[in-house]
């Protein structure tokens, strides 16, 4: 019953605050920005642009109370059984404890896993890095070809794009995720087989896309190196090693994926091997303690001076009070091109579901449309629609502090425009003289994340950022972040109309399906 007057109180709230500006928040509130912006590890975050006032703030952290919010993060953090659907903890915390502090799972003492699968991780970067790991003809491996979809191909592959300035010489890292032949052709030429390295990413090693990918690389390692090439120059990532090794691949070059880490949670572990050794000796280690140091702040602080769980409050707040739908995410940096693709999966896969975790139907939203690229790209693209559209968009600038490119002007530029778009979003302008069409409403809200700079640990921090608010919004929602029932469906379905393809036989689908499958048979004959 609580529950539900804290609810009906943030309703009220909401229409009570739908039709002010935002900036009188400022005026009415000289501790706004105090209470609203916050210090964490390896980041800045600035929440006073976003449409949230001292009530409604208050409202929101009492919600978060009776729904047990740091109580769960604390049952993650422990290990405990929080995905329930798949009766699994979701201990992806785990993989970026600092070495010699305790990990339980279930109550069992996992620190050794944890330890071992680092050390095989570190062990192997060492060697391909040092140009000590050659392939089935002595040659020094040079390039490595990453084959995944998804979580394990999202998330490696933003890090290799934003570290690049960390990147060891000497090593190409190439990614493959599509089904589309052009993919896997595009990252298989020009390598040289004798130097190459391929990683298949895969938890069941059966993900169609990915063994589709798989087979046509092994095929090529055999085609030039021989039958026995798959054993020297496939990397297996998973947690099946019979089928890795029915496919060819030694035991001692597989990794382990944990069933309890999820895909778009994995990145901290061997899914990342390919980036490890690609990297500067140190770097990722880095990556893992900028996330550890993330951890400890969602865990030891209250809500009200936690970055991440504050935020996960206020887009809770922006989805179901002030039905706003979707969320712009906007990096101004060119290294960051792929984190909204990353965070797409993280919060739309996690989060994009209309059952709570004990099955009932979910009464409110935990995710709205993530979409985003990076500025100042962004502002010729669709900061149009966010000036100017029927229906306001929250947007997360993305910043970085320091400049590392050594091109001052060109850093201040970038920092100029991100400043200037979340402050134009607030204020508006009224229209001048009889130009109605130059008339900006304002009052859109924004929250801005300075990073110190684009570095391992900065990354790593923002990156667990985002898991943590992610995780947040679900428990305010009653949902599980934690399965991807939706993503199976469609591999089901995908799996029955090829079939259908290949046979052909269109009995049991429906109308339009079968139209465009007569449509394809008969364009191919």
């Amino acid at each position: 019953m609580r529950e539900n007057s804290i609810i009906s109180k943030l309703s009220d709230l909401a229409s009570d605050m739908s039709a002010g500006p935002l900036v009188t928040l400022f005026e009415d509130d000289p501790d706004r920005l105090a209470r609203l912006s916050v210090q964490a590890p390896g980041l800045y975050a600035d929440f006073s642009k976003q449409k949230v006032d001292a009530k409604a703030l208050g409202a929101l952290l009492q919600y978060a109370s009776t729904c047990g919010l740091q109580e769960f993060f604390a049952d993650m953090a422990a290990g405990k059984t929080v995905n329930l659907s798949e009766r699994r903890a979701a201990q992806h915390m785990a993989l970026r404890t600092p070495a010699g502090a305790p990990i339980t799972l279930d109550g069992r003492d996992i620190t050794k896993t944890v330890t071992q699968a680092r050390d095989k991780m570190r062990a192997f970067a060492n060697q391909l890095r040092d140009g000590k790991r050659l392939g089935a003809t002595g040659r020094t491996i040079r390039t490595i070809v990453h084959i995944g979809i998804g979580g394990s191909d999202l998330g490696p592959r933003l890090l290799d794009q934003a570290l690049k300035r960390y990147a060891a010489p000497g090593i190409t890292l190439r990614f493959v995720a599509n089904l589309d032949a052009a993919d896997i052709n595009d990252a298989l030429s020009g390598c040289d087989p004798e130097a190459t390295f391929v990683i298949v990413v895969s938890k069941t090693f059966s993900t169609r896309e990915t063994m589709a990918n798989a087979h046509v690389a092994r095929n090529w390692l055999v085609q030039h190196l021989g039958k026995n090439a798959p054993a020297e120059h496939i990397i297996a990532v998973t947690s099946n090693d019979n089928a890795a090794s029915a496919f060819g691949i030694a035991a001692d070059n597989t990794f382990p994926m944990f069933d309890w880490v999820g895909g778009r949670y994995s990145l901290w572990s061997s899914v990342s091997l390919g980036v490890m050794a690609s990297l500067k000796d140190g770097a990722f280690e880095e990556l893992l303690a900028g996330a550890a140091a993330m951890d400890r702040h969602a865990l030891d602080n209250p809500i009200a001076q936690n970055a991440p769980l504050l935020s996960g409050l206020i887009q809770f707040w922006n989805r179901n009070f002030l039905d706003m739908t979707a969320r712009a995410i906007v990096p101004y940096a060119v290294r960051l091109a792929s984190l909204p693709a990353y965070l797409q999966q993280l919060i739309m896969e996690s989060n994009g579901k209309t059952q709570r975790a004990d099955g009932a139907p979910a009464s409110h939203c935990a995710s709205p449309v993530i979409f985003g690229t990076q500025g100042t790209n962004a502002q010729h693209a669709f900061f149009q629609q966010l000036h100017q559209g029927t229906d306001p968009i929250p947007v997360d600038f993305i910043g970085c502090i320091s400049d590392q490119e050594s091109n001052p002007g060109h850093h201040k530029g970038m920092l100029a425009n991100m400043l200037a778009q979340s402050r134009a979003l607030m204020i508006g302008a009224p229209a001048p003289g009889d130009a109605p069409h130059k008339a900006f409403g304002g009052s859109r809200p924004s929250t801005t994340l300075l990073m110190e700079g684009l570095s391992p640990f900065s990354l790593g921090a923002l990156l667990a950022f985002y898991e943590h608010e992610t995780v947040t919004q679900a428990v305010l929602c009653g949902i599980n972040p934690f399965d991807q029932w939706g993503v199976e469906l469609g591999k089901d379905v995908a799996r029955d109309v090829q079939t259908a393809l290949e046979k052909p036989d269109t009995r049991g689908m429906d109308p339009s399906t079968v139209a465009l499958m007569n449509k394809i048979a008969n364009t191919n004959e």
